[in-house]
């Protein structure tokens, strides 16, 4: 039996499978993407996807404390599409 990678959602601090949550990257470069891929190279932090989760973590810019830099509103509107 495969042993299931599991991380930590941001927002609502519960364990998730890696591959139901989102990865957002902040790259050695300094840019700031999301990761369909899961195997970016950079600081990750994880969101699940879902709309009430993002909101959240925007009220409470908790991707500006996780990856210790000031988030664009742009990629929020990212995260929403994305859904």
């Amino acid at each position: 039996m495969k042993k299931i990678p599991m991380r930590r959602c941001l927002a609502t601090n519960q364990m998730f499978p890696k591959k139901d949550l989102l990865r957002i990257v902040k790259t050695p470069e300094g840019q700031i993407i999301i990761d369909l891929s899961g195997k970016a190279n950079g600081h990750g932090a994880y969101l699940r996807k879902d709309a009430d989760v993002f909101a959240l973590a925007k009220r409470k810019r908790l991707l500006d404390k996780a990856l210790q830099c000031t988030i664009d509103e742009a990629l929020y509107d990212q995260l929403v599409k994305y859904l």
